[in-house]
């Protein structure tokens, strides 16, 4: 390990990006005690209950980060088979003895602490795609050697995660898998293939399954408020409080849609309250912050000073662009509605964790210097 905590010097880290990781997380720290505040009255008995749990998870996460930083992101490359493995059992663990939520089983717990093995997929897949690309970066380009044993563990984990059932997060681990095959070398024609393939699946399941629990959820997206009281009501209150909001909002903490009528508006659709009460220009600022944040990931990805610097640089930025994309699809019935959370501002112990972890990771790598002849932003 090249960095000591004696050693550490915080102003050699990308500050802008430190910066915007702080901003955003504290902002979902302000929303969720904005969108959870009649829940918690309702449920608690006091406003406060899923403040401060998130104000917790923000601060252990804040340690998680830290230590990130203090630690040199080589380290694991020795672990990332050994975290595959284990979020590959854990997967296939949830399956027969997770806790079963609203329909899902996606929880291993133990008394009050919950584990998402779906959720810590993802960056599991990022870090051994990382390793696997970066200890022979000319395997992008052999579709046996390199290509193919990565859509194996990809698609594996990704059909444990959808028998949880949860889409979103399925989806988002291929995403993930793709994108970080072609930032390797992965040609195109790949893509391609890929991308027929899953289209195929859609059509087989519009076509040859339209009895089946899927082409509901794929297909009632289209047209919520026709069963706005069976599938389509979170989906349709979601829609209000984003068309209640209009240009400037209704003003901050004074959202009608949390008011017990958007279910859970804390989680997966907080953007949805944060559109009603800040507006269409709340919402075009927090998109911009995410574009900054974006952008100073992949500063930092071109300026790694080894590959499996800049894939695992690449897989983070990459796993944050695809959560906020597919957020806003959910929220606005762009897509079926399904589990997905808001990087850094959705409630979740989980996702805090992995998301502010992961930015320390990033910051590691943005303090070690390029090789001699790198390119810089």
């Amino acid at each position: 390990m090249r960095t000591s905590v004696a050693s550490l010097n915080f102003r050699s880290v990308d500050f802008p990006f430190l910066l915007i990781t702080l901003l955003l997380t504290a902002f979902g720290l302000v929303m969720v005690f904005s969108a959870s505040y009649y829940s918690s009255i309702s449920i608690y008995g006091t406003p406060f209950w899923y403040l401060i749990r998130d104000g917790i998870w923000i601060c252990l996460g804040f340690i998680l980060m830290f230590g990130a930083i203090i630690i040199d992101y080589r380290v694991y490359k020795a672990i990332a088979p050994f975290v595959m493995i284990f979020i590959i059992a854990a997967l296939v663990a949830v399956l027969f003895i997770g806790e079963a939520r609203n329909g899902a089983t996606r929880w291993l717990g133990v008394g009050p602490l919950t584990f998402m093995p779906g959720e810590w997929a993802k960056l599991a897949i990022i870090l051994f795609i990382a390793w696997f690309m970066g200890e022979k970066p000319g395997r992008a380009r052999s579709f046996l050697l390199g290509i193919l044993p990565v859509l194996l563990i990809t698609g594996g984990c990704a059909f444990l995660v959808i028998r949880q059932p949860n889409l979103s997060t399925a989806i988002t681990i291929c995403g993930i898998a793709v994108a970080m095959l072609l930032v390797a070398g992965m040609h195109w024609i790949y893509v391609g293939v890929t991308g027929a393939l899953g289209v195929g699946g859609l059509l087989f399941i519009v076509f040859f399954m339209q009895d089946s629990f899927w082409y509901t959820r794929m297909t009632n997206f289209l047209n919520p408020f026709e069963d706005m009281y069976g599938e389509g009501y979170q989906v349709a209150q979601s829609l209000l409080a984003l068309g209640s909001g209009g240009l400037s909002g209704v003003g901050l903490g004074k959202s009608v849609q949390k008011s017990l009528y958007l279910p859970e508006p804390q989680n997966d659709f907080i953007l949805a309250i944060i559109g009603e009460e800040l507006g269409y220009i709340g919402i075009i600022a927090l998109l911009i912050i995410y574009c900054l944040f974006i952008w100073r990931g992949i500063h930092i990805a071109i300026n790694a000073p080894d590959q499996y610097g800049m894939l695992l640089a690449s897989g983070i930025v990459i796993m944050v662009a695809i959560q906020v994309i597919l957020n806003i699809a959910v929220v606005t019935a762009s897509m079926p509605a399904t589990g997905i959370n808001l990087p850094f501002i959705s409630y979740g112990g989980n996702g805090i964790l992995i998301f502010l972890f992961s930015a320390g990771v990033l910051l590691n790598i943005s303090r070690q210097k390029p090789e001699p002849g790198g390119t810089t932003l």
